[in-house]
C-alpha cells in the first residue's frame, strides 16, 4: 500500500478514486509519563514519553486508515493528514486520514 502526503504520484494515474479513508487512536496520559513530563518542565529537554506515545498514536492511526483502504479495494492512499484533538482531560485523538485510491 504507498500512503503519501502529495496529491499525486508522479508516473502514475489514479484509475479509481475510493473516497476518504480514515483512522485514529485515542490515548490518556501515563501517570510516569507525567512525573517524567513534570521534572523536564523544570531543567527543560524533549518529553521522551510523550513524544513516544504521540509516535505510537500515529502508527496505530495510520494502521487503521490503511486497513479500511484495503477493505474498500485501494492500492494507495494520497495526500494524506494527520489531526490532533482533546477528548478529555489528559486524554487525546489523534487521526489520519486520506484519499483512497486505485493507481495504475
Amino acid at each position: 500500500m504507498l500512503v503519501t502526503n502529495i496529491e499525486i504520484i508522479p508516473g502514475k494515474r489514479v484509475k479509481e478514486h475510493l473516497g476518504l479513508v480514515q483512522g485514529s487512536s485515542v490515548r490518556a496520559k501515563h501517570l510516569g509519563r507525567d512525573i517524567m513530563a513534570g521534572l523536564k518542565n523544570i531543567f527543560g529537554g524533549e518529553l521522551k514519553g510523550y513524544t513516544e506515545l504521540l509516535q505510537e498514536s500515529r502508527e496505530e492511526a495510520m494502521e487503521r486508515m490503511i486497513q479500511q483502504a484495503e477493505a474498500v479495494g485501494a492500492n494507495a492512499v494520497l495526500n494524506v493528514r494527520f489531526s490532533t484533538s482533546s477528548i478529555a482531560a489528559g486524554a487525546a485523538e489523534l487521526f489520519a486520514y486520506g484519499t483512497a485510491v486505485v493507481l495504475e
